[in-house]
């Protein structure tokens, strides 16, 4: 697994047709897909793809909870940006914060918990030890402030 560039992963992404309602403002269902993807893009930047992790870990992770702050909407044609930082790595979980932004305003913020499961059987498991270890230096830890 490599290491993380920067302690706050970013990834671009734009608001298209598809993400909108009729009005041209981002369906709520949609910035789900926008926090997974950035979460799998994170996974990936760090050198574990999806099917790395499910071919040579036997692992998956999969959404367990989820607390969202819709602050404002997105609109058609809007660039943002969606963050991801790893607040806590346990032994069988990893709860992470995400934000979206359009340039300095915040748009959504959330904070995400995920499962490591087996991926045949789909049980809890432990993060192996190899991920564990790469994962657990990145945890930037929540402010006090």
């Amino acid at each position: 697994m490599q290491a993380a560039a920067e302690p706050v992963f970013s990834w671009p992404t734009r608001v298209y047709w598809e993400d909108t309602d009729a009005g041209g403002v981002v369906y709520h269902a949609q910035y789900l897909a926008f926090l997974e993807r950035a979460r799998s893009e994170w996974m990936r930047a760090l050198g574990n793809g999806q099917e790395l992790l499910r071919d040579v870990h036997g692992l998956v992770f999969a959404v367990r909870a989820m607390r969202i702050d819709f602050r404002a909407p997105a609109r058609l044609d809007d660039l943002l940006d969606v963050t991801v930082e790893l607040r806590e790595c346990r032994r069988a979980s990893l709860v992470l914060a995400q934000s979206i932004k359009r340039g300095d305003a915040l748009l959504l913020d959330a904070e995400v918990r995920v499962a490591a499961l087996d991926a045949p059987t789909f049980r809890p498991r432990a993060i192996p030890a190899p991920l564990f270890a790469a994962l657990e230096p990145l945890v930037i830890p929540r402010s006090h402030a």
